[in-house]
């Protein structure tokens, strides 16, 4: 990042499976989560916060710096993800969507939607999930 820089930009981003099949299942849900933390924590001067989905999104929480490429950090999210997930899986089955959703908040919202991120099986089984969080581009 270049000096005399400060930004707080803090993002929530919202991805589906291909057509929201439920292919995020239990055995891999847990894969899937710590391949987009690693890959999140590898970025340089990315703060990871939450990651958190169910059955056919993923959620992930992070403050970013302002020099990185939004779109195509979360194209290398995605497209790493699932190569990761398949290139041992009989099945090839994990593959996304086109587009994603990215809406920014403030600091002071963090707690909220790192909350919000890691409740998703929650909030979707009691119909709480917030429809702003939940669109994704097509």
């Amino acid at each position: 990042m270049p000096h005399r820089v400060y930004s707080e930009i803090n993002l929530h981003i919202i991805w589906r499976t291909k057509a929201s099949a439920p292919l995020i299942t239990r055995k891999i849900e847990k894969n899937v989560h710590s391949f987009i933390r690693n890959t999140a924590f590898k970025t340089p001067d990315v703060i990871f916060h939450a990651v958190g989905g169910i059955e056919d999104h993923i959620h992930l929480a992070v403050s970013v710096p302002s020099n990185l490429e939004i779109a195509t950090w979360i194209g290398k999210l995605k497209g790493g993800c699932s190569y990761h997930l398949n290139k041992h899986a009989p099945n090839k089955a994990l593959k996304w969507q086109r587009g994603y959703g990215v809406v920014s908040f403030g600091t002071k919202d963090l707690r909220w939607i790192i909350k919000y991120v890691t409740d998703q099986r929650k909030r979707h089984q009691s119909k709480r999930a917030f429809e702003r969080l939940e669109s994704i581009g097509c």
